[in-house]
């Protein structure tokens, strides 16, 4: 069985804000699920042994190594990720709302 890659999400409807302002939005929630999926993901490759693999590890692996876990990271949150882009998008349009009607700061 052969493993499919999910197609990128597109930017959620958000009635009442301009189509720019939506994908910022958007970008914001994707790029801030994608720091989690990082932070998840670091400790996995922390625990590699790199001394043994096809690449002998070294400093230069070492170097690399943030920038291979970050590229994943964003990779797997532009493709569905663990679905907290969504609710992050929600929120962020919530507070958008409370502050643009006067009622303050959302809770």
């Amino acid at each position: 069985m052969a493993a499919t890659i999910l197609p990128a999400q597109s930017v959620p409807d958000a009635p009442g804000l301009a189509p720019g302002q939506a994908a910022k939005l958007w970008k914001a929630a994707r790029d801030f699920e994608a720091m989690t999926l990082g932070e998840l993901l670091k400790p996995m490759f922390d625990t590699v042994d790199t001394a043994h693999g096809p690449f002998g590890g070294g400093d230069g692996e070492a170097a690399f190594r943030p920038m291979l876990v970050t590229e994943m990271a964003r990779g797997l949150a532009a493709h569905g990720g663990l679905g907290l882009a969504r609710p992050i998008f929600e929120a962020m349009l919530r507070a958008q709302e409370a502050r643009t009607s006067g009622q303050g700061t959302p809770r």
